[in-house]
């Protein structure tokens, strides 16, 4: 057994697919019609083969109250790892990412948060290599 896919609800997958690839560098591994909606996913360039990101639209009753509760209490919905953050944060903000929580270290890692603009707050985590 093994994780293929992880989900994340988006208000708008359009605005999604928009964001996660030109934004963040993702590459569309899957768009296929389903219904009103797609099921669409991303990759990540570093690892095309690996775990798949659903951008699962939000329309269920459920899933409005509980991402709007996430973000006003400032909880990410997910975390992507990065190597550098200082040069993620200072790319993403190039790009006009809007970040809600610069970089800053917590122990063995370095955290920022991003408003994903479709819902979310995002964190990217870079942790520090063993032994250091």
């Amino acid at each position: 057994m093994r994780i293929g896919w992880a989900s994340i609800f988006v208000e708008d997958q359009a605005r999604a697919r928009e964001f996660y690839t030109e934004k963040l560098g993702f590459v569309v591994k899957a768009d296929v019609p389903v219904g009103e909606d797609r099921w669409l996913t991303v990759v990540s360039r570093e690892d095309p083969e690996g775990v798949e990101l659903l951008l699962e639209p939000n329309g269920h009753p459920a899933v409005r109250p509980f991402t709007e509760a996430l973000v006003a209490s400032g909880i990410p919905a997910t975390q992507f790892a990065v190597t550098d953050l200082q040069a993620e944060f200072e790319r993403l903000s190039a790009l006009g990412v809007r970040f809600v929580s610069e970089p800053q270290r917590m122990g063995p890692i370095a955290v920022a948060v991003l408003d994903d603009t479709c819902g979310n707050l995002i964190q990217l985590i870079q942790q520090d290599a063993e032994g250091e």
